[in-house]
């Protein structure tokens, strides 16, 4: 399997691009669902709710911590991780223009 040449692709295909290969897995959608629908912090209760193994829910937050989509903050030995709010509506933005784009509707081949 080649490289991707990322260099020929503008910074907006590279930028949605890789937003969408971080929310591709349906784990790191669920723990967004579950964040989002817990309206505050969580901490050690992902593994529970999932029922993936600890290390495999650590790196599925990390590759989500790493596109700024959520935040996490340390509470004695837990770490708590919330909703970036900013991050969230930038990602929602753009997602809404990409999709938002003009199609011609019966112009198929």
């Amino acid at each position: 399997m080649g490289l991707t040449k990322t260099e020929i692709f503008s910074a907006e295909q590279n930028n949605l691009a890789s937003l969408f290969k971080v929310l591709a897995h349906p784990a790191r959608i669920a723990i967004l669902q579950h964040i989002i629908n817990q309206k505050a912090c969580i901490c050690n209760d992902l593994v529970d709710e999932l029922g993936l193994a600890q290390a495999t829910i650590s790196q599925h937050l990390k590759e989500l911590k790493n596109i700024g989509i959520i935040q996490g903050t340390i509470e004695g030995k837990s770490v708590c991780y919330c909703i970036e709010e900013k991050k969230w509506k930038e990602v929602q933005g753009l997602l809404n223009q990409f999709f938002e784009q003009d199609v011609k509707v019966g112009q198929c081949c």
